[in-house]
């Protein structure tokens, strides 16, 4: 780390921003949802301990839907109230290799976790 970097959140190398993408689509996989059930769902499987926000899960909605990972339809298409969203073949592709990928920096995360339960709770 440089003089002038500065580390506000607890040292991971996962961004909160891929986590919930790898949720959705984790979630999307199981079956389709929209956008405020993909919060809820998240949150729940969370034990409610986090909850991503509505200003991460729409603009990762759009982008996962703009590169062709998710497919989106209105129910109403006249009302264009609830949009909801299935995974693509593209976006099962995806998953699998982001998957792959966060594993490693989930496994850091748990271990520095762990680590600090051991060390200063003594667990």
């Amino acid at each position: 780390m440089y003089k002038a970097e500065r580390q506000r959140l607890f040292p991971t190398t996962l961004s909160t921003t891929q986590f919930v993408k790898l949720y959705i689509l984790h979630l999307l996989i199981e079956k389709n949802y929209y956008g405020n059930r993909l919060k809820d769902e998240i949150t729940r499987r969370l034990d409610d301990k986090w909850s991503p926000s509505y200003g991460m899960i729409y603009p990762l909605l759009n982008d996962l839907e703009k590169n062709g990972f998710i497919e989106g339809w209105w129910d109403e298409p006249n009302k264009r109230s609830i949009k909801r969203y299935r995974i693509t073949d593209k976006g099962i592709n995806h998953y699998k290799i982001i998957k792959l990928q966060s594993k490693e920096h989930i496994d850091n995360s748990l271990l520095l976790i762990n680590n600090v339960l051991k060390d200063i709770y003594k667990e």
